[in-house]
């Protein structure tokens, strides 16, 4: 039993953890473009921490389509509804950045392709991915 709540604490720690700041990779979904996709179709829908009540679907959500999923959130998170900003320094020396609002899990931080263009450009888009920095920001 005490491993079993161990293990719970670890998880509890650690997961939000994940979503913490530091060099990440973003990548990018189209699905979230879609302002009628519905947040009960994401990790962010219902439950104490849900957001499908305030906003049903994507393009409720005030700043769409800055919007998407990031490392360590799961379903009815406390990161649901964080925002993040992202920070893209390009090849160039370029830098840009963009806020997105988390109603999603992933691997990395994947975010609506116009909120990726908006961050990385056209080259970004073709190369599928980029890596920037990730830091917890209000909203």
């Amino acid at each position: 039993m005490k491993f079993i709540s161990s293990l719970a604490i670890l998880f509890a720690t650690v997961l939000p953890c994940l979503a913490q700041s530091g060099s990440v990779r973003v990548t990018y979904d189209n699905t979230y473009d879609n302002p009628k996709w519905p947040l009960s179709g994401t990790a962010c829908s219902n439950g104490v921490n849900g957001l499908e009540n305030k906003y049903p679907t994507l393009g409720n959500i005030p700043n769409f389509p800055f919007v998407g999923g990031i490392p360590g959130l799961t379903w009815n998170s406390t990161l649901c509804g964080t925002c993040w900003q992202l920070t893209y320094d390009a090849p160039g020396g370029a830098t840009s950045n963009v806020k997105i609002f988390a109603v999603d899990e992933s691997f990395t931080y994947n975010i609506a392709e116009g909120a990726f263009k908006a961050l990385a450009g056209s080259a970004g888009v073709a190369a599928g991915s980029v890596k920037a920095t990730a830091a917890k920001v209000s909203c």
